[in-house]
């Protein structure tokens, strides 16, 4: 499958770098999509952000965030992801969902949805409230979980 058509969010990407319940499914998805796989800027911000609350958590050393943070810049620069500029568009349309308080989506999450929207791409997510959101939404979703190997919208079947 080709990777342009999926956009990760943080929280499915997270997972790919460092060992946690979801790496597998992660790891598992990424090894079946041809690169590129779509990210916006504001993922690559959040993953950079995300590596220093562990350090300041103790949750990792500096060492490790420092290789973390390499891991992740040259995947980028291999063309693994491709990264897209949030644009003007991207902020009146989330601000437009989230006018219409019709999901609990937060600000960033609104960003991501949005971008994912733009470039009429399924979004994976490990997060069930954007997933829910991308649903209400009309966006293809791919929830990752825990209790199961892969929940997916209705609208996306046949489309692995």
């Amino acid at each position: 499958m080709s990777g342009d058509n999926f956009y990760f969010d943080t929280s499915a990407l997270l997972p790919y770098y460092r060992q946690e319940p979801l790496s597998r499914q992660v790891q598992s998805l990424l090894n079946t999509l041809q690169p590129p796989v779509l990210i916006s800027d504001l993922t690559r911000i959040e993953v950079v952000s995300a590596i220093a609350r562990w350090v300041r958590m103790e949750e990792i050393t500096e060492t490790q965030a420092i290789l973390l943070e390499n891991t992740f810049h040259h995947d980028f620069s291999a063309g693994f992801f491709v990264s897209h500029p949030l644009a003007r568009a991207h902020y009146q349309q989330a601000e437009k969902w989230l006018s219409a308080r019709k999901t609990s989506l937060r600000t960033l999450d609104a960003l991501h949805l949005s971008s994912c929207w733009s470039l009429q791409a399924r979004l994976i997510t490990c997060d069930s409230i954007m997933h829910q959101a991308a649903i209400t939404l009309g966006l293809e979703s791919r929830l990752l979980s825990e209790t199961s190997k892969l929940n997916k919208h209705p609208a996306a079947a046949g489309n692995q």
